[in-house]
């Protein structure tokens, strides 16, 4: 999918088309990238989300109706305090006039943490574990999913088919940074 003003497909997606409209991620992740979301999620600097959200407002896709954040589960919401996704996306809304609607998608049961599991098991950890609260808010819509980091695709891609499910007319990813196979970290 495009990533950095690249039109092409890799294998992958020519192989297994997504059901997503695009990934638009800010940077790619590595040593520099990374720290940042960690800042942000593991050491509560809630400043850091404006920082990302500058670059990733400039990545914003065409036609985007309505921002969502990847929702998090309410017990990690409640451990960690915030929801990283919902600050990020305050801040390319700021930036761009594209409304955040909050609630509009939820995580409806926990799952793991995904950091050590292969694409296979992220993909089953994350199998109906969200669902739109509203179809009204989303249906017919351009949704862009906010998100710090695109690892494998897994959650994004479960909130993706919950979104068309909905009635979403599509569903495009804007992330912080997006990992890239075999770039190393």
């Amino acid at each position: 999918m495009p990533l950095g003003g690249l039109t092409g497909r890799c294998g992958a997606c020519l192989a297994d088309p997504p059901r997503h409209a695009g990934i638009h991620a800010a940077v790619a992740y590595g040593p520099i990238a990374r720290q940042l979301p960690i800042r942000l999620k593991h050491g509560g600097r809630i400043g850091v989300a404006e920082t990302m959200a500058g670059p990733m407002a400039r990545r914003m896709p065409p036609g985007a109706d309505l921002l969502l954040p990847v929702p998090l589960h309410r017990w990690r919401l409640w451990r960690r305090g915030f929801n990283q996704a919902v600050l990020i996306g305050e801040g390319v809304s700021r930036r761009t006039g594209v409304p955040l609607a909050r609630d509009a998608l939820q995580r409806v049961r926990a799952t793991p943490l995904l950091r050590g599991l292969s694409p296979k098991q992220r993909r089953a950890a994350v199998t109906a574990a969200f669902r739109v609260t509203d179809p009204a808010v989303v249906g017919g819509r351009h949704v862009v999913l906010v998100d710090d980091v695109y690892t494998t695709g897994a959650t994004a891609g479960a909130c993706v088919r919950a979104l068309l499910a909905a009635g979403a007319a599509s569903v495009a990813i804007l992330c912080w940074a997006r990992v890239i196979e075999g770039a190393g970290d």
